[in-house]
């Protein structure tokens, strides 16, 4: 069923994907879309939650989106991709983030608090039923997508981050590196060829960043000190050429 679901709504689940990667989030978030309405603009819930995104008249509210434009697929997707990048920034990864999105941050703070703990399975317990099934859904639904094994690393990346904020554990940095973050909308192939660099010397500097760029949508770019500059005068025509990339591989 998902995926022909996908697969009909093939120009709107590109549209939800390439805006999800402009703001630097994952593209496997269309299937937010997907279990939240079917990808139905017009679908309005029991609750009174509307479009595409199901965003109740408040939670639209709170980003300066009109009740009536919960319905426009454009504004609305903009809309759901800063809310979701703002509740990444808060729970650390994608399950809680989709758990947060249906039962709100109130009821999701009230389970965390309740269980003493931050992983979803240890509060899940305490979340309303259908977030629960909620959950279930999305989780079904990355696996149609071949996507499961991004969300469980992600999931695993999120716990091992936090026991290293406990313990206190920083990462050594080489002083020759210099740092700033990317999204996911940059290629790596095209960083290394407009900065002339070689691309085994770029992998070789940042292992981690295709699969922290697939998980989270954004990254740390480590580069020489004396390439930095290069990258950062030239990042906007960088960008431009990875869109491009990505637009014509579609």
């Amino acid at each position: 069923m998902y995926s022909s679901m996908i697969a009909e709504n093939s120009a709107l689940v590109s549209f939800i994907e390439n805006t999800m990667v402009q703001h630097g989030l994952p593209k496997l978030l269309r299937n937010l879309a997907l279990i939240e309405s079917g990808f139905n603009k017009n679908v309005v819930s029991n609750a009174g939650a509307g479009g595409l995104w199901q965003f109740t008249v408040s939670h639209a509210g709170n980003y300066g989106l009109s009740a009536q434009n919960r319905f426009d697929i454009y504004k609305s997707t903009k809309t759901a991709a800063q809310s979701l990048k703002d509740l990444y920034e808060k729970y650390k990864n994608w399950i809680a983030v989709v758990a947060a999105y249906n039962c709100g941050e109130s009821a999701m703070d009230k389970a965390m608090l309740k269980a003493g703990s931050n992983r979803y399975d240890q509060y899940y317990t305490y979340l309303p039923a259908e977030t629960i099934g909620h959950v279930h859904k999305f989780m079904m639904a990355c696996s149609v997508t071949n996507e499961f094994d991004l969300l469980r690393k992600d999931y695993c990346i999120s716990a091992f981050n936090s026991k290293k904020h406990r313990l206190g554990i920083k990462k050594q940095i080489d002083p020759a590196l210099a740092i700033t973050k990317i999204n996911g909308a940059f290629d790596p192939l095209i960083i290394a060829e407009v900065i002339a660099v070689d691309i085994n010397d770029l992998n070789k500097w940042n292992p981690e960043l295709l699969t922290e760029l697939a998980l989270r949508g954004e990254a740390s770019l480590y580069l020489p000190v004396d390439v930095m500059p290069d990258f950062l005068l030239l990042k906007s025509a960088i960008l431009h050429q990875s869109l491009n990339k990505k637009t014509n591989n579609e």
